[in-house]
């Protein structure tokens, strides 16, 4: 009985980027304490998540942002390098419209946005935030941005029509 080896997919390992590090302070009878609260993104291979930690020291509050994120991963639908079609996404006061790119123009994003679509594996997008700076917000925008992406393949199925049919404009369903 042999039994067949099969090749090891390299697997990606997952990106972490820190978005932000806060140092918060709680005023008591004894004095001040400081504490510190850090925000993470964590993605691999098309999925990404954020995660928010806190701790008295910089390093505990990044480590458990990290875990956070990695458990509260949301798949997103790539096309290529890019995005498939435009989308805004809105959190708070904050707006984040996202294009496609053609191959070879980079991401076109800046601060928060441009780390969300490097650890997306986004390579050719272009990005522009309005309103609001504030990062996690920007960060917040960006994944309402994303989770409104839909591959060609689940907009057939909900239509109920062929991947064909989608990309020629036919109205007519499938029986």
């Amino acid at each position: 009985m042999a039994f067949e080896r099969k090749e090891k997919v390299e697997k990606k390992e997952f990106i972490d980027s820190v978005i932000n590090v806060r140092r918060v302070t709680k005023v008591t009878k004894g004095g001040k304490r400081f504490s510190f609260a850090a925000f993470a993104i964590s993605g691999k291979d098309g999925m990404i998540g954020i995660g928010l930690g806190k701790a008295r020291d910089v390093s505990s509050a990044i480590t458990k942002a990290t875990a956070r994120a990695r458990k509260n991963l949301i798949e997103v639908s790539l096309r290529d390098t890019t995005i498939p079609y435009d989308v805004e996404g809105r959190h708070g006061a904050c707006k984040v419209i996202l294009r496609p790119a053609s191959k070879g123009t980079g991401v076109i994003a800046g601060g928060p946005v441009r780390s969300v679509m490097e650890v997306l594996g986004v390579e050719d997008v272009l990005g522009k935030s309005v309103g609001s700076r504030n990062p996690l917000n920007l960060v917040k925008a960006t994944l309402n941005a994303l989770a409104k992406l839909r591959s060609i393949k689940h907009i057939a199925r909900m239509r109920g029509i062929t991947i064909t049919q989608v990309i020629k404009g036919s109205h007519v369903s499938a029986q």
